[in-house]
């Protein structure tokens, strides 16, 4: 198993100096109220340069954020999901635009709002059926409930089609989302959904083996990520961190505690969009694979053509021009969307510090990863606040990460 080494600063074109700005910014992020922790940690060249915890875990139960914490990572998911998809591809079982109706064929002749209320919903058939691409780059047409935009989010909500959570099967829910208008023409627009949980039904449907399983017995374990999974363990409970709001009085308040979190079992619907838990050293390895183009150590999960694949810009322009999504985990202009990661295709436009072809996500309780192929940089850090636009401190790290690189 490949081991991450610490590296001295300056060995891997970092200021320590400079570096140090990032524990002042994670100290003012607590003395100012804004997060109960956080957690940062960045590889460069193959070792870690930084790696810093800060604050509470769990202020309640008075205990620290330390580097073992286990925290919730909502849609960082979504990029393991893909990879998991992008490893059936690369056996054979599909082509990227195939239709998803060829494995769930309630997925066939689907209808797309067209107007009216709930209620009262109007439609008209979709042009064509849901791509494998459209799910890998949330051009399906499919939604969220939690949006409140569309009246087909209400449908969704009334339906309770929400991962995780749900009291539904996987292949129960997913069928019960086909049975709802698309919002758009599959592969008109982009829009944030539940797109990446139908990748995880179809993963399950491909493979013979329960999604959460093939992840696990693919993913996980071949990666030695051996705090990752679909829910916490009762001897792992006290490493479980507190998930926080902004209170009233804008300091951290607490939304769910880790001794009555539904985190505790195993659900019944393993969620690809939103569901795992995980720590800021276990993603770092499955970043290091990505960076490693698809291999750690001697574990390979993907070709290195297949991660290029997936980097790309497969948007007609940027996110912008897809019709300025309702939300997501990045800024809209100057980024593209590839097979399961937001895609940096101009900084200028995007307005912030990084490369062309840099590759990232987040999940919504504020936490981050990303990777820049051409810094041989990857960057992860773990907080709980809810909802992640509370604050900027996504960008705000990736300024304090690249202003410290000196070579």
């Amino acid at each position: 198993m490949t081991e991450m080494t610490m590296a001295k600063p300056q060995d891997v074109g970092f200021s320590t100096a400079r570096l140090q700005r990032i524990e002042r910014w994670m100290r003012e992020q607590i003395d100012g109220g804004r997060l109960a922790g956080v957690e940062v940690m960045i590889n460069r060249k193959g070792r870690t340069a930084f790696h810093h915890c800060e604050g509470k875990r769990d202020i309640e139960r008075g205990t620290a954020a330390t580097d073992d914490t286990i925290y919730r990572i909502y849609s960082m998911t979504k990029a393991m999901t893909s990879v998991a998809i992008m490893m059936l591809y690369e056996e054979g079982a599909f082509q990227l635009d195939d239709p998803i109706s060829r494995f769930v064929p309630a997925f066939a002749n689907q209808r797309v709002f067209a107007g009216g209320g709930f209620g009262a919903v109007q439609s008209e058939p979709a042009q064509r059926d849901i791509t494998f691409r459209d799910l890998l780059t949330h051009t399906s047409g499919l939604t969220y409930g939690f949006m409140q935009a569309n009246p087909v989010d209400a449908m969704y909500r009334a339906q309770k089609l929400e991962l995780p959570g749900t009291e539904m099967t996987l292949a129960e829910f997913a069928d019960k989302v086909a049975k709802v208008p698309l919002i758009a023409q599959p592969g008109a627009e982009w829009n944030y959904s539940v797109s990446t949980d139908i990748l995880g039904h179809l993963v399950a449907v491909i493979s013979g083996l329960p999604f959460d399983q093939f992840l696990r017995e693919r993913i996980i374990k071949p990666l030695g990520m051996v705090d990752t999974d679909f829910h916490v363990p009762a001897d792992k409970v006290g490493r479980f961190a507190a998930c926080y709001i902004r209170g009233a009085d804008g300091r951290p308040a607490l939304q769910d505690a880790p001794a009555k979190s539904r985190y505790l079992k195993a659900p019944m619907a393993p969620s690809g969009g939103g569901g795992l838990v995980s720590t800021a050293r276990d993603y770092m390895r499955f970043c290091q694979m990505l960076l490693g183009r698809g291999a750690l150590g001697d574990v390979r999960l993907l070709g290195r053509k297949t991660v290029e694949l997936m980097t790309l810009n497969h948007l007609d322009g940027d996110m912008a021009a897809m019709g300025q999504p309702r939300f997501g985990e990045s800024n809209f202009h100057g980024i593209g969307f590839g097979l399961g990661f937001s895609v940096t295709l101009d900084p200028a436009k995007a307005q912030i510090a990084g490369s062309a072809g840099e590759y990232a996500w987040g999940g919504m309780a504020s936490t981050a990863f990303w990777i820049d192929p051409k810094e041989d940089l990857a960057v992860v850090m773990m907080t709980q606040l809810i909802p992640s636009s509370t604050y900027p401190i996504r960008r705000e790290l990736r300024v304090l990460t690249y202003q410290a690189l000196v070579d």
